[in-house]
C-alpha cells in the first residue's frame, strides 16, 4: 500500500454562503492530494503526459461527514491500497485541524495512450516506483 499525507487551508472563494466547503470541491482537492503524491514518488502528471500517458477520472465517489469550514486547515490522508494496473485507485480520507473526519473519498483513473486513445499499462518506469509498496 502506498500512502501520502497532503495539507490544504480552505480559502473564503471555496465556500457556499453558510461558511461551508462548496461540495465541489472537494474534487479539487481530491486532485491536487493526488498531483501531489505522484509527484512524491519522484514522477508527476506533467511527466507522464511527455511520456505519452494521461489518467482520465472515470469514476468520483465523495461522501459527506462534516461540513468543512473557511480557514480550516485539512489534511487530506490519500491511500493506493491495490497495485496499479491499466486502473488505479486512489482513496482520501479529510480531516481538520481539530483531527475531526469531514470527508472520505476514491476517484478511479485510467492510463491511456494518448496517440492510439486507447487504455494502457502505466510505463514502466512508473511500475517501477510503485513495486516497493506492493511488495514486489
Amino acid at each position: 500500500m502506498f500512502s501520502f499525507q497532503h495539507q490544504i487551508r480552505v480559502r473564503y472563494a471555496e465556500t457556499d454562503q453558510m461558511g461551508y466547503v462548496y461540495y465541489g470541491n472537494y474534487a479539487s482537492y481530491y486532485e491536487e492530494a493526488r498531483t501531489e503524491m505522484l509527484r512524491s514518488t519522484g514522477l508527476s502528471y506533467k511527466e507522464l503526459e511527455e511520456m505519452g500517458v494521461m489518467l482520465p477520472v472515470v469514476e468520483l465517489l465523495c461522501n459527506f461527514i462534516k461540513p468543512g469550514k473557511y480557514d480550516d486547515l485539512i489534511t487530506i490522508n490519500i491511500y493506493i491500497r491495490q497495485k496499479p494496473s491499466i486502473r488505479i485507485k486512489f482513496e482520501y480520507e479529510l480531516s481538520n485541524q481539530d483531527g475531526e473526519l469531514l470527508n472520505t473519498g476514491s476517484t478511479q483513473l485510467v492510463f491511456v495512450d494518448m496517440i492510439k486513445n486507447r487504455p494502457c499499462r502505466p510505463p514502466k518506469i512508473f511500475q517501477e516506483k510503485m513495486a516497493p509498496y506492493f511488495g514486489e
